[in-house]
């Protein structure tokens, strides 16, 4: 189909730029993204009749990941500090 009715995971390495020139970047529009990649989540992984701790704990490593990105400045030059 073309290439803007594509999603990300049909699109080719080479059609790559191409596609994100398509896109639209407003507010709205990555606000709804965001919704759609929740509920997507949480469909597939929370809202589930036998569920597992896979979901959670996904939440918790991005969590964690999410933190340890925020603070990756002030950790390193502790360490830096920490021997000197």
């Amino acid at each position: 189909g073309p290439l803007l009715e594509r999603r990300l995971m049909d699109v080719r390495l080479r059609e790559l730029p191409l596609w994100v020139t398509t896109r639209d970047f407003s507010p709205q529009a990555l606000l709804r993204g965001a919704q759609r990649a929740w509920d997507s989540y949480y469909n597939k992984y929370i809202n589930v009749k036998k569920g597992g701790p896979a979901g959670v704990s996904m939440l918790l490593a991005g969590y964690c990941f999410l933190s340890y990105a925020w603070n990756y400045q002030h950790i390193k030059r502790y360490r830096w500090r920490k021997y000197h």
